[in-house]
């Protein structure tokens, strides 16, 4: 997932996109959980985070207000969020692209022009070992704030997981 930083690159952060369907409830979840690890760790400048839709439904919306709402509960500020498209072009900017279900990895693959740009897909469920065999991280968007708190939950632990493993690679400034 890391590789070694080229020498006189050292301003070049580490750049992470979280992929869901519409960008509006999971992936700026992620992207808000992400940004807060990674500025409580004094690392925000070694790290771009951003996220994305397989789809363009929503694009230029704010986040799903449950989405807005489950995050002020947990202490976050999701209110800033405008959601985009991602577009296949930035797949050699990107190292690390996290899809939250298979169908959404699958799409990602399909539009990675490389099998060097595949290989940078993952599954955000991935790095949390407990919630691995699980793959999906559902989709709340029909279900009630209830959901979105769990679902959350979820995305609160498993980024977690992604930090800790990036966390020292950022610490010494390897890509």
């Amino acid at each position: 997932m890391t590789r070694a930083q080229p020498a006189g690159d050292a301003a070049q952060p580490f750049r992470v996109s979280f992929v869901c369907t519409g960008n509006i409830c999971r992936s700026p979840m992620a992207e808000v959980v992400l940004r807060s690890l990674a500025e409580r760790a004094g690392l925000e400048d070694r790290i771009a985070i951003e996220s994305a839709a397989t789809g363009d439904w929503h694009v230029g919306e704010q986040a799903d207000q449950r989405t807005i709402e489950a995050l002020a509960r947990a202490g976050y500020d999701g209110s800033q969020h405008r959601a985009r498209q991602f577009d296949p072009g930035d797949f050699p900017a990107l190292d690390l692209v996290v899809a939250f279900d298979r169908g959404q990895s699958r799409i990602l693959r399909n539009w990675a022009r490389s099998a060097h740009d595949q290989h940078k897909v993952r599954l955000l469920l991935e790095f949390d070992s407990e919630l691995a065999p699980i793959q999906d991280v559902p989709d709340p968007y029909y279900s009630d704030a209830e959901t979105f708190d769990r679902v959350l939950g979820m995305i609160e632990r498993s980024t977690s997981a992604l930090f800790r493993q990036l966390a020292p690679a950022l610490r010494q400034g390897i890509r």
